[in-house]
């Protein structure tokens, strides 16, 4: 069977001409690595909210009991986002029932397509930085069964971490570990049509310099991109470093505080936004709330984003 040259984004840069290494700005170090997203048309973005917002007012993985006493479930989520007339929700995965079941799954979808919703997105707690053993094949279990769970619900896009360097291993041997976890998720996601995006979320992924070490040694399938997150690099220029990551990006969050060398201050939304349009970025700009109030103070900067993205 033959592929189409625009099936890898190795081969979107090769039909236009350009060496991969022309597209990047840099040398590539291997023939299989990920390339840039080709994006055709010019930045479009819509506006999501995800449900790790609400962090402390619901149930992690609780029973029908705990949701309750919670006091607020996925699906109070999901008419909170339809209320804020936003474009879709992201069903973060640590705040599903203990049990998962297809009905369940069915229920969620039918209440988003009948509010007008995407399911923009949802994300799981991976660690892929474990060795072989029972450790890492379960945390590749987990991550195909929410690829699944994914493709039940509509959610085109799952967040993965990386994770920690373990005792007793180095971070080379940690960020091997990781690539493998990646590429052989990847094979699965790609025949449930899901998209894997992994985060800046610290560990080994504390540092553009260490996204790009992944990133390069992940093969170059159109399944596999990047989720940024604005408000995850801690370091001397976070924004200098989220525009090296801008071009893989296929989903993206947005929080309403960064940090510049530990030091927290307000996030500078209009020159994240600008990092994502100069990069040519089309999807969706997912709110991650953390701080307090999420009912109060949500509505204002999903209005302040609003403004943003019609500029």
């Amino acid at each position: 069977m033959s592929t189409s040259p625009l099936s890898s984004r190795r081969g979107f840069f090769k039909t236009a001409g350009l060496g991969l290494g022309a597209a990047v700005g840099t040398a590539t170090t291997s023939a299989f690595a990920a390339a840039p997203l080709p994006r055709n048309g010019q930045s479009h973005m819509k506006l999501s909210v995800a449900a790790y917002s609400f962090n402390k007012m619901l149930a992690k993985r609780g029973t029908p009991e705990e949701i309750a006493k919670a006091g607020m479930s996925l699906n109070d989520v999901v008419d909170f986002a339809a209320k804020q007339n936003l474009d879709g929700v992201e069903l973060t995965s640590y705040y599903f029932p203990k049990e998962v079941t297809n009905e369940y799954l069915m229920g969620l979808k039918q209440q988003c397509f009948r509010l007008g919703l995407d399911v923009s997105g949802t994300a799981i707690g991976n660690d892929f930085c474990h060795g072989p053993g029972a450790e890492r094949d379960e945390q590749l279990a987990l991550t195909r069964e929410w690829i699944d769970y994914a493709a039940t619900v509509g959610a085109p896009v799952i967040r993965i971490f990386a994770g920690q360097v373990k005792s007793g291993s180095d971070e080379s041997q940690a960020l091997k570990n990781c690539i493998d976890g990646i590429n052989e998720s990847l094979d699965y996601a790609a025949t449930k049509g899901v998209f894997l995006a992994l985060e800046n979320h610290g560990g080994i992924t504390a540092t553009p310099k260490q996204m790009m070490r992944i990133i390069e040694g992940v093969n170059d399938s159109p399944w596999f991109g990047v989720n940024l997150d604005g408000g995850n690099f801690n370091t001397d220029d976070p924004y200098r470093d989220l525009a090296v990551i801008a071009p893989y990006a296929i989903n993206a969050q947005i929080k309403v505080a960064i940090k510049k060398n530990g030091v927290k201050e307000e996030a500078d939304f209009a020159r994240i936004i600008g990092i994502l349009k100069d990069a040519n970025y089309r999807g969706y700009i997912v709110l991650e709330y953390e701080e307090a109030d999420p009912m109060g103070e949500i509505p204002k900067h999903l209005d302040a984003l609003r403004e943003l993205l019609v500029r």
